[in-house]
């Protein structure tokens, strides 16, 4: 899959839910590899902040980014909506320090993103894989946050509070798809007993009935509801039996656990890549989605590239038959045993090391080691197959080598090893010439990767 932007930009305005100031947001239609970055027009300068977990300052009731002296609050709700649109790149010029909180939901925002549509870059999508369970907990709260290994995207929420309105919810989403329909209107909350504190800190002066679902759980005198109204600059009101205050009702029962599940994905898109794997979230809040997300940017920063997902009891897409339908190349020299993946940017190719590999009589006798132009040349049958395959009579061509740069061996490649070939076109194929960036792995690990350029002839 490609990347994705906005066909069209998109304004918002409205209320700060911490400011309480008038705030528009553009969203933009950006480049490819950007990501999600933040402009505050307002500023000299006009500063941007890459929405990265890199970046993530405060966790006090909502995501709040910065660089240097400059933030951005409330953040998650509008990121939630691009990423489950599958927008990977977007600049958003913002004239103040947070987003509008609008109704408190991502439904405005997932709305907009709709109505303005999505176009495809000529760039692919990077996704990172969650390979192995991964988690982190907050012994204090109770709070764990766990990624497991799945085929797409999908989160589970559970949520406990000491409330007898709010006590223990459930929320899950199987299928980024159906976020507009199932979650995405699902409205931020708060307890009354809350609210003094919050105000007190600076928080919450654009915080209304109309933008956050109120829970009165605990009594509390005339004298301390008057006092908190006046602080919001809202009419004094009587509060009776213990419940939601708000005049609309909930959307659905567990609209509170829905809505911690819209945190999580706009807390965990931070890690500056799509994800494929399952997260599942006990008492999840901004303080422990952060953390989890540092955590998860880390690797991926520090992952340059990973290894194709290789199940061996899956059946190939192309056989070893195939491929010798595809390349003239035999015995000695054919050195890959089955495609796994291919499309007409990529292809993935096993080849299977064993002891018998004629190289290894003089490569070396005491101490085995498979020849890293072998790797190369490997890599170059895979990239072999990726252009032949979707030409008419195949067998009629041949691919040969014009220039090889960047090659890199990391590691030693010996009997017993199954190396896994990633090769990607780089540009288009011109005028019969494909430029290929190929990686070698054994696992996880990279072993060898290479630049080369290869030439489609036609057999005399």
């Amino acid at each position: 899959m490609n990347q994705q932007t906005l066909k069209n930009s998109f304004t918002v305005s409205g209320k700060g839910l911490h400011t309480g100031g008038m705030i528009t947001a553009v969203f933009n239609p950006a480049e490819p590899n950007t990501g999600y970055r933040f402009r505050r027009v307002d500023l000299e300068g006009t500063p941007v902040i890459p929405a990265l977990a890199d970046y993530i300052i405060d966790t006090t009731r909502g995501t709040v980014i910065g660089k240097g002296d400059v933030r951005i609050s409330t953040i998650e709700h509008a990121i939630a909506a691009l990423y489950a649109a599958g927008v990977d790149n977007c600049l958003i010029d913002v004239d103040g320090p947070e987003l509008p909180i609008l109704d408190g939901s991502a439904a405005i925002f997932a709305e907009n993103i709709e109505q303005a549509g999505i176009v495809e870059q000529d760039a692919e999508k990077d996704y990172y894989i969650i390979k192995e369970k991964t988690s982190i907990r907050d012994e204090e709260t109770g709070a764990i946050i766990t990624a497991y290994p799945d085929d797409g995207f999908s989160v589970e929420v559970m949520v406990e509070y000491n409330s007898r309105v709010l006590p223990n919810q459930f929320a899950m989403l199987d299928d980024i798809a159906d976020f507009r329909q199932k979650v995405a209107s699902a409205r931020t909350f708060v307890f009354v007993r809350e609210i003094e504190a919050l105000a007190k800190g600076g928080l919450i002066k654009g915080g209304d009935l109309d933008n956050a679902i109120v829970i009165y759980d605990e009594e509390i005198s005339q004298d301390s509801i008057d006092h908190i109204c006046d602080m919001m600059g809202v009419e004094h009101m009587q509060l009776g039996n213990f419940g939601y205050i708000n005049p609309t009702p909930l959307k659905w029962d567990n609209e509170p656990a829905r809505h911690k599940l819209v945190d999580v994905i706009g807390d965990i898109a931070l890690i500056g890549r799509p994800l494929k794997g399952r997260i599942v979230a006990v008492k999840p809040g901004h303080t422990i989605n952060s953390k989890f997300t540092k955590k998860l940017r880390k690797e991926v920063k520090h992952t340059e590239v990973q290894a194709p997902v290789y199940n061996p009891n899956i059946a190939p897409l192309i056989d070893v038959n195939g491929i010798k339908k595809l390349l003239p190349h035999r015995y000695p020299f054919l050195l890959i045993d089955k495609i796994i993946e291919i499309d007409k940017k990529h292809c993935v190719a096993i080849k299977n090391v064993t002891v018998n590999e004629p190289f290894f009589q003089g490569h070396f006798p005491q101490e085995p080691v498979m020849p890293g132009v072998l790797q190369v040349e490997a890599m170059a049958q895979a990239a072999g197959v990726l252009v032949l395959n979707f030409l008419d009579e195949p067998e009629r061509y041949s691919t040969y080598f014009l220039k090889i740069d960047n090659v890199k061996f990391r590691q030693k490649v010996v009997p017993g090893n199954t190396l896994i070939l990633s090769v990607s076109l780089a540009t288009e194929i011109r005028r019969g010439c494909a430029v290929v960036k190929g990686y070698a792995f054994v696992g996880e690990k990279v072993v060898c990767e290479a630049e080369f350029m290869a030439q489609i002839i036609k057999n005399k």
